[in-house]
Order: C-alpha cells, then structure tokens, then sequence
C-alpha cells in the first residue's frame, strides 16, 4: 500500500478559503474574499514552521486556490505534499460550480489543468470530491487514477467521503493512500478511523476546527455575511443556522474549553491536538487565510496530541 509522504507528524494546511468568492446554485459556497499577498505569505509561514502537507481541489475559487498555493511554493515545491481534487465541473466566467464529471477523459483533463494551474509536474494526493458517486463507478475511476500514476502526473489518490463502506471500496486501488473525511473532537468517527486503520490509509480530516467554530472567535451574537459558506448555512452545515453559530455546538465547545486550552495551548490547537493523539495517521488541514492563524496552527506540532487524561476528559464531559 503506498502511503502519503511524510516526516514525523504532518502539520497540514486547507487552502478551501484561499480561493476566495465562488458559488453553487447562486449561493456562495467559499470564504469571502481573500487578500492574495496574505494568502502567499501565510503559506510561506507555515513551510517555515514546519507545516508540509497542502490541501486545494479544482474547485475552491474555481481554480484560484489552485493557483495561489502554485505561486506560494515556487522554489520549495519538494519539500510539500500538495493534494487537490476533481469530480465536480465549473465554469470561471460566472464563478460557479454546474456539475459533477467521473468520465475517462474528463479526469484526465482535469488533472493536467491542475498540473498547469500548480505549476507543478505530478500531484502528490489527487482525491475524487464527488462524495455522491455511486460505487459501480468506481472500478472505472480506480483504472484512470492508476493510469495517470503509471504516466507519473500523480503519485497517489484516494476519496473525500465520509462513507465508510465508500472509503472501502475505493481502497482496493493499488495506489489508493487516502481518505478524506470530516473529523474534529465535536464529532468523532470511529468507522472511518477504523476504515483507514485496516487499509493502511492516512486520514486527512476536513472540517478539524468544525468550520471556524473550535477557534474560539465566534459566540452566540457573532452573525456571518452571505458571501461567507457559514452564512448562507446548507443544509450540509451543521455547526452554522441561520448565520450563526448554532447554540448546541456552542454548549459542547464551551463544555471542554477548560480542557483544550490546558498547558499554554489555544482553543484551537487543544482541538488540533485532539486529532493528533485520535490516531497516528490522521493529518487535520485547518483552513489559513492569514500568517496569524498559521503560526497559531503550526503551534499544534510544537504542543504535540492531548495526553490520556484531557482525551478521557473530553469523552466524559461530552457524555460519550
């Protein structure tokens, strides 16, 4: 089984919010703009500090993110992981997503206009996005996947999903590294933590700071804009209603605060720590917009995962 390059822990890096403004069915579906500059030198900061592994997809920005993250490892591009994603199909002009495509010849493209935008010769993690496909497509994906290995444009691939009978199937594939799946301490998920543990997966965890909510910067008055994902709140969002954090996630993250800020830690790298001690192999990718916040992050690897006692804590107090 091949597995996702790494030196020691890996610090990872969401580059969802990089791409800026985007929408589906008119909504917006990213972060808000961004300030490019900014978005470059927190990338830089956080090679600096030790953070290796880099998550994009095609469609973040509808190819923005794809480009940034290209511009910011210019010069140090072999000493990163980068992974990105394919499967869902947009158009630049009006900055929305219209689809999702799994046939031969749109992967294949779609994996060279990636190359292009990274500037870059090979993807080192390239991962199917369309969580909704159905499994008999699979086989046929998998062949594609291990063709363009062969023609070296990517070393390894996998699935975002968060099925665990998905991830399973898809992890048949000779070069299958991968899954990517949303996990923070608000929401464990022992199946697919146990999926990853019997194929010999590496774990990337989206959504490990439940979309901002475990930084600690949002409380019950906090309101987000429509050009912020969290604002517009689909139904696929949970820890955001009605623009605002919802009350019950509130009450969880305020019931182990004490325990995720122990030890000179923030808010957030207590839960970026809680990731670290659930499972060797699991790689959190908190989403960075500025250097702040990378520094922040990366100060996860130097505090290392949570220690028996705060993990037994958090499971008490959450009443699992």
């Amino acid at each position: 089984m091949v597995t996702v390059p790494h030196q020691g822990r890996v610090g990872g890096f969401g580059c969802w919010a990089i791409g800026g403004p985007f929408g589906s069915g008119g909504k917006a579906i990213g972060w808000g703009v961004v300030n490019d500059d900014e978005s470059v030198a927190a990338i830089r900061r956080a090679i600096e500090l030790g953070i290796t592994f880099f998550d994009t997809s095609d469609v973040y920005g509808v190819g923005h993110s794809e480009r940034v993250l290209g511009r910011a490892i210019t010069g140090c591009r072999d000493d990163v992981v980068v992974s990105t994603k394919f499967g869902y199909t947009f158009d630049e002009s009006t900055r929305q997503l219209t689809g999702a495509n799994v046939s031969d010849d749109y992967i294949r493209a779609a994996c060279d206009a990636s190359l292009h935008r990274l500037g870059t010769d090979r993807i080192d993690l390239y991962l199917l996005h369309d969580d909704g496909m159905a499994f008999d497509r699979v086989d046929g994906v998998i062949a594609v996947l291990e063709s363009l290995v062969a023609a070296g444009k990517i070393r390894s691939y996998g699935w975002s999903t968060d099925d665990p009978a998905g991830a399973a199937t898809f992890a048949v594939g000779p070069h299958c590294a991968a899954t990517q799946y949303e996990l923070n301490l608000l929401d464990d998920q022992p199946e697919m933590l146990a999926v990853c543990a019997e194929h010999g997966m590496a774990g990337i965890n989206r959504g490990p700071l439940a979309m901002g909510l475990l930084s600690g910067k949002y409380t019950a008055d906090s309101r987000l804009g429509e050009d912020d994902v969290r604002g517009n709140s689909p139904s696929w969002m949970r820890y955001f209603r009605d623009s605002r954090p919802a009350p019950e996630w509130l009450d969880r993250m305020a019931a182990v605060r004490e325990v995720l800020t122990s030890g000179g830690r923030t808010l957030a790298q207590g839960a970026l720590g809680w990731l670290l001690a659930r499972a060797d192999t699991t790689i959190p990718i908190p989403g960075i917009r500025t250097v702040a916040q990378a520094t922040e992050n990366a100060g996860a690897l130097v505090h290392g995962p949570l220690d028996e006692s705060a993990m037994a804590d958090i499971e008490r107090l959450l009443r699992r």
